[in-house]
């Protein structure tokens, strides 16, 4: 078989080593060509590509980000491949195309797929909010750079007697900032799913003044809104690619319960640290074996579906089901948080 493989949308934690399981599994043990397009679907669109083997993909399992580039593509480019599948895959010989990429690349992948191209997809995203798998390679690494930043921002905010607020990614699923909320012992977590009272941190914070704690830690996701009418806030245009521009709610935050609380606030906003730097073992290991079921399902003809992490198991789903609803922290979830917080 010629196998392609892009990494499209955000970079990731964990992406080198689904490349290096894909080429280990498909050059050595089926005897495939493997090739990688170079800057995510731009590079399918305009055949830049190189050959991957063996010495390509060497001493990358750890390292972050990708050794082939990755972009967004606008809408217009991806119909206008889409209009185009057939005549793509031909020129570019492919037999299989194996993307890379969270719920935009994913819903990419799965319009290509339905234009006739074999795709077999491969989930990733530190948002962890792709419902169809239990967890996305990248959120382990994520969470545990958040929850050392929280540990390190306690003992500065303690020693200040200063409120920090600690701004985490999570455009519409909070898990980053709940689980390493809760690992950090933050005394606020504030996610999407639900709008945050500022009185209601205002009165967190006096209350533990009042009890000798003169200092707290608030983690806030990027995409958290305050309660309607609870503070200035105006919520971002949309970019080309369908995204909220975010107004920047950790500064926003810090500045409101300054002013109302009269107590030093500093906003801390991690930003595209936690996409950075080397993965932990669990993202190492569950992205290679995403690879190399990935490069199963191809050779079973299995297209239309990407690679899922169910309990223990590695299983196959389909896109569409993948790309139907985001997974977001749920009731329950919450509720267990704020009855230890």
């Amino acid at each position: 078989m010629r196998i392609g493989v892009l990494t499209a949308g955000g970079d990731c934690p964990g992406l080198n080593a689904v490349i290096r399981s894909i080429v280990h599994r498909a050059v050595v043990d089926r005897g495939d060509d493997v090739i990688g397009f170079e800057d995510g679907f731009r590079g399918l669109l305009e055949g830049r590509y190189r050959k991957l083997d063996i010495n390509a993909v060497s001493g990358i399992l750890a390292r972050g980000g990708t050794i082939l580039g990755s972009s967004r593509l606008e809408k217009d480019r991806l119909r206008e491949a889409c209009d185009n599948a057939e005549q793509l895959r031909r020129e570019l010989g492919l037999d299989a195309l194996i993307p890379i990429g969270g719920e935009g690349t994913l819903t990419a992948a799965r319009m290509l797929s339905d234009a006739g191209i074999p795709v077999v997809g491969v989930p990733k995203t530190i948002d962890n909010d792709i419902s169809a798998t239990d967890r996305t390679f990248g959120f382990d690494t994520a969470v545990g750079v958040a929850t050392e930043a929280i540990d390190r921002l306690k003992t500065t905010a303690e020693s200040h007697q200063r409120v920090m607020v600690v701004e985490v990614m999570g455009r519409n699923a909070g898990w980053i900032a709940l689980e390493s909320g809760m690992a950090g012992g933050a005394h606020g977590i504030c996610l999407p799913e639900r709008d945050f009272s500022v009185d209601g941190l205002c009165t967190m914070v006096r209350e533990r003044f009042a009890r000798g704690k003169k200092f707290a830690v608030i983690c806030v996701a990027e995409g958290a809104h305050p309660a309607e009418g609870s503070m200035p806030y105006e919520k971002g245009e949309i970019d080309p690619y369908g995204h909220e521009r975010f107004a920047g709610i950790g500064n926003r935050l810090s500045v409101e319960l300054e002013r109302r609380l009269g107590t030093e606030s500093r906003p801390v906003i991690l930003g595209h640290v936690q996409r950075g730097g080397t993965p932990t073992a669990f993202d190492r290991v569950l992205a290679t074996r995403f690879g190399w079921h990935a490069v199963e399902a191809a050779h079973r003809g299995d297209f239309g579906n990407m690679t899922a992490l169910r309990g223990t198991d590695i299983v196959m789903v389909s896109l569409a089901d993948a790309t139907s609803e985001l997974n977001t922290v749920p009731q329950n979830r919450m509720d267990e948080t704020e009855a230890v917080f």
